[in-house]
């Protein structure tokens, strides 16, 4: 029997459907449900051929036990060994080697040492930082937000340095980011599941949370198009097998905002009914694709090409695939729009 699990927190809305999904598809040696944990020992397996994580970027107890299932072949999903590495500025650095524009971003130190340090520790680093420099290259209006993290927590819309040393002084020890202001005609909210099924939705950030969703945006085949592809390298890249990618349009040109959304929002009440049901449906299917592909005892995440390049020391095929499948043979991941 293959077992999938799914763990999470608070939500209800999408585990309790992505449950009933699998489980209603009546697939022989398949079953659905939510992750049950009463003991974790050391190099013991889950029970669980797949589980999809929406709760450990909150509790770094799931995390360890994720990473422990891992070892044993639980193919999860995200990878929890690379998303715990991962964070917004390298993305957005690994986005310009793509050749994929997103906004001029510079990373800060904390404003505030972390714990256990002195000034002492920060000998590398220049005082006064080159701030006019970086104000040159940003301009204002500009973003800060936290270098990791999500759920709009902690983002600074800034008109003036005046404002940016107010709000850094804020910050405490988180890093934070500092970003270029695209100001856009239109943005978009793309789901991106196994790097291959993509859903664009017309989204409206300025609008109250739960009218979000609830706008369409004029714009042609060829950027839904641009942006789709945009999605896929991103996605392939970095080897995410559930995540959301934000875009910006400005000028014509898709910028990409956000990209590292370890559990991208998926209750009802905030994506609306048809983009719920199309994530449902889609998350079902392709956990039942990886619980079907798993081979028991092997390293079953994903781990996305840059990895993949770095280890292997040369390019791979360009997919973002489950470590215990094969690498070569060329065959473009199925696209399926939204």
């Amino acid at each position: 029997m293959k077992k999938i699990g799914i763990l999470h927190g608070w939500e209800r809305s999408f585990p309790t459907a992505f449950v009933e999904c699998v489980n209603s598809k009546n697939i022989s040696g398949i079953v659905a449900e939510s992750v049950q944990i009463s003991k974790v020992e050391q190099g013991a397996p889950s029970g669980y051929d797949v589980i999809i994580d929406r709760i450990s970027q909150d509790v770094p107890f799931y995390r360890a036990y994720l990473k422990n299932a891992a070892l044993s072949g639980t193919a999860v999903i995200n990878n929890p060994f690379w998303w715990s590495a991962d964070e917004k500025f390298f993305n957005n650095a690994l986005a310009v080697k793509l050749g994929i524009p997103v906004p001029k971003t510079v990373i800060l130190p904390s404003n505030s040492r972390p714990d256990d340090t002195r000034a002492e520790s920060f000998a590398n680093l220049s005082f006064p930082l080159d701030w006019e420099g970086m104000f040159q290259y940003l301009g204002f209006p500009a973003f800060m937000k936290p270098y990791a993290g999500g759920g709009w927590k902690h983002v600074y819309k800034l008109d003036s340095a005046e404002e940016f040393f107010q709000k850094y002084g804020e910050t405490g020890q988180l890093v934070m980011i500092l970003q270029e202001a695209i100001e856009f005609t239109s943005y978009f909210r793309c789901y991106s599941i196994g790097a291959k099924y993509i859903k664009i939705m017309h989204y409206e950030p300025r609008n109250p949370h739960h009218l979000r969703y609830a706008t369409k945006h004029d714009v042609s085949d060829a950027l839904l198009q641009q942006m789709e592809d945009y999605v896929i390298q991103l996605n392939q890249a970095l080897g995410y097998d559930f995540n959301t990618v934000e875009f910006a349009i400005r000028d014509g040109v898709p910028y990409a905002i956000d990209f590292w959304n370890p559990a991208p929002d998926a209750e009802r009440t905030s994506v609306g009914d048809e983009n719920f049901e199309w994530v449902v449906e889609t998350a079902a299917n392709y956990a039942i694709e990886r619980a079907q592909a798993n081979q028991e005892g092997q390293n079953n995440l994903t781990w996305g090409t840059f990895m993949r390049d770095a280890v292997n020391g040369g390019k791979s095929d360009g997919m973002a695939v489950p470590a215990s499948q094969p690498m070569t043979g060329g065959k473009k991941a199925a696209k399926k729009k939204g």
